[in-house]
């Protein structure tokens, strides 16, 4: 893990926790940086690891918001050559976060011709879409469920781009998808459209009969009651063998999961590796 909210408490390097995701991930001699965190700190992280943005291969950005996006320019900065950058369309739209009557931008920080004068060059991706050997890129998440409804405070822009009155379904949201012989491994960024239309999109995508494993975040936190309790009973169903949630997941959540899975159950906090 490049970038949590949190450091591993036995991570034993000087790494930088902020509000924000960015994973490492390692695949047949390829390396792919999924989200880049909200500022330079996954730079900093990925030197801590061994990793130079010069050795990735690709970046794949799970949805536009700067929690996610805000260290991209940092990453290809150093990078120092042309990177494919893996996105949905509307990656650069305008979003806002509504709380206690305050608008705040909550986008992309940067634009795409800065992005792109930097070295990154952009991929849309529009339904799923092979990244490496079993691994694919989710393309956009069908919305399934009816209590999956999303999170209560981003809100969408209007015609002008300022902050509408509608709720920001966040339509760019993406995971990765890795169907092995032990079944299906989702990474999610945020899991906007719903950790549950998530997975079962992934097990639609790569045929696997059975949930194997749930990396990253679930945006479970600042979902309502009724989205927790309807979500944390389905994950249970599923009996993954492993559930690494962390991010938006939010520490009550992180608990109820502990609690409900045990020893399969890990805070992926910045400094976790892991091996599927």
């Amino acid at each position: 893990m490049v970038v949590d909210n949190c450091i591993l408490p036995k991570a034993g390097k000087p790494f930088r926790a902020e509000h924000g995701l960015s994973l490492l991930l390692e695949t047949a001699g390829r390396r792919f940086l999924f989200d880049a965190g909200p500022s330079e700190a996954a730079v900093h992280n990925l030197g801590l690891l061994n990793v130079r943005p010069a050795d990735l291969d690709a970046i794949v950005l799970s949805h536009g918001h700067y929690d996610h996006t805000g260290g991209l320019a940092a990453v290809l900065a150093q990078a120092g050559k042309r990177l494919p950058v893996y996105c949905h369309p509307g990656v650069f739209a305008n979003r806002f976060s509504l709380t206690g009557g305050t608008v705040r931008f909550a986008g992309m920080p940067h634009v795409k011709e800065h992005l792109a004068s930097l070295g990154a060059d952009f991929c849309p991706v529009e339904k799923p879409t092979p990244l490496a050997a079993g691994l694919t890129i989710s393309g956009p998440i069908p919305r399934g469920t009816d209590y999956e409804t999303g999170d209560p405070f981003l809100m969408a822009a209007d015609a002008d781009g300022c902050c509408g009155r509608e709720r920001d379904s966040v339509p760019d949201d993406m995971a990765l998808f890795y169907g092995g012989g032990e079944g299906l491994t989702v990474i999610s960024g945020c899991a906007h459209a719903g950790i549950i239309n998530v997975i079962r999109h992934g097990l639609a995508v790569t045929d696997c009969t059975r949930l194997h494993a749930v990396i990253g975040g679930t945006h479970l936190g600042p979902a309502c009651a009724e989205q927790q309790e309807a979500t944390l009973a389905e994950l249970v169903r599923m009996a993954p063998d492993l559930v690494a949630a962390n991010h938006c997941t939010g520490f009550h959540m992180l608990a109820r999961l502990y609690v409900l899975f045990g020893a399969k159950f890990v805070p992926a906090f910045v400094g976790t590796t892991m091996e599927i």
